[in-house]
């Protein structure tokens, strides 16, 4: 089982699309406090349509509760449009967990640049954009995992 993270999202829509991906590949939604968003809000549900209810979501307080009730081998892809190594060269494993920030801020830079060979960006045209939509990335990523170790 794969694990998308997110870490204080902002966007409703957002983390309810990603539930939506957590339930369509059989991956684990772990959403990091503060939340931009109450989980009865009406855009995750509509996001989610009708399968949020099926969704395997866990809401935690900080990342440093969610770290700690992981395995201790679990590996950790920290996604940032800061990272130097892209996304085709990362070697994917059942159980990973794929680790996306804010929509406003991504990830803390301690963490992108403490994460070393984990921390990847996907790869993007220069000058092109600044950013992808949250939900869009986590669909780019996801996807390449469940591609090179399949559902």
């Amino acid at each position: 089982m794969l694990h998308i993270v997110l870490v204080a999202p902002e966007i409703p829509h957002n983390a309810g699309a990603a539930g939506r991906l957590a339930l369509a590949t059989g991956a684990r939604l772990h959403l990091i406090k503060p939340l931009g968003f109450s989980l009865e809000d009406k855009y995750v549900r509509r996001t989610g349509l009708d399968y949020w209810r099926d969704v395997d979501v866990h809401v935690w307080e900080n990342f440093e509760e969610f770290h700690a009730a992981t395995d201790a081998g679990a590996r950790f892809w920290y996604l940032s449009t800061k990272a130097k190594r892209g996304l085709w060269n990362a070697q994917f494993a059942d159980g990973d967990y794929l680790v996306f920030g804010c929509e406003g801020r991504g990830l803390p830079e301690s963490m992108v640049f403490g994460a070393g060979m984990q921390a990847l960006r996907i790869p993007m045209k220069q000058e092109s954009t600044r950013s992808l939509n949250l939900s869009t990335a986590v669909a780019i990523v996801l996807y390449e995992a469940v591609r090179q170790i399949g559902i």
